[in-house]
């Protein structure tokens, strides 16, 4: 019988699990530089976190994700950035790293976001209605693995940029 999930916003309490969960999700992951766990540190300590959600089974944190803002040629259109999300390697391939993307997108719009965008492998994001567009740009990074979700349509166009927590753990 599959376990009941759990996806609540991050207390204080857990910061420690979060970085340990990202920590060991990233641990095998070809590109990463094994630096996530320092992104969200780096959010959180500039007040830069706008949403951030755990996923608990039987009172155990497996899993988290993290949306902050983003910025569209200079300027604050509403988009916010999911990054990153992971689920601890035992509990992967359960939909938990699903569940927590779809109640966080749901819980951005609450928030009157107009978009989301992320950084990931296309296969995995599409079903969540992220797509390739050309007219939004992550610079240095292959088009096609750079996505956006527009809540409110029109999708705007630009030059985005995550907060400088990313670009000071690249």
């Amino acid at each position: 019988m599959p376990q009941e999930i759990y996806i609540r916003p991050e207390t204080g309490d857990d910061e420690t699990a979060i970085a340990d969960i990202t920590t060991k999700a990233f641990a095998s992951t070809p590109y990463s530089n094994q630096k996530e766990a320092l992104i969200i540190q780096d959010l959180r300590n500039a007040g830069a976190v706008s949403l951030s959600l755990v996923a608990e089974i039987s009172g155990e944190i497996v899993g988290h994700v993290s949306f902050s803002k983003v910025i569209i040629d200079g300027q604050d259109l509403g988009y916010y950035g999911l990054a990153p999300v992971s689920v601890l390697p035992a509990h992967q391939g359960q939909k938990i790293g699903s569940q927590l993307i779809e109640y966080g997108l749901n819980a951005l719009k609450d928030l009157h976001a107009k978009g989301c965008v992320l950084l990931g492998e296309p296969d995995y994001y599409q079903r969540f209605g992220f797509k390739a567009e050309g007219q939004l740009i992550l610079e240095g990074v292959p088009p096609e693995y750079f996505m956006a979700l527009a809540f409110t349509p029109p999708l705007p166009s630009g030059i985005v940029t995550y907060h400088q927590a990313f670009a000071d753990n690249a």
